[in-house]
């Protein structure tokens, strides 16, 4: 696990999330932090607003969806983290 966090924290996908989170979310744990479900409510609202603006946002659109797969899933209480665990399924 080591050598893939340096791989990962040395090159250019470095950012707070996986100096920080790596090890919990390598370890499944995403029982802390800001919640899938809430995160969907923020990313709907954004997309709703940058429909009145004329802006296109396909990035947002596609997270979005991942973070509805894991709430169906039942994780929606879990850390928007737990992103990571789609690679499971």
């Amino acid at each position: 696990m080591t050598k893939v966090l340096d791989a990962i924290s040395g090159g250019a996908a470095q950012s707070w999330q996986m100096d920080n989170r790596f090890k919990t979310m390598v370890n499944g744990e995403f029982d802390f932090g800001f919640a899938v479900d809430l995160m969907i409510k923020d990313l709907k609202i954004a997309l709703d607003h940058s429909k009145d603006l004329g802006i296109k946002l396909p990035s947002t659109k596609s997270v979005l969806q991942n973070y509805k797969k894991l709430s169906t899933l039942g994780d929606g209480q879990l850390d928007t983290s737990s992103l990571i665990k789609l690679l499971e399924y």
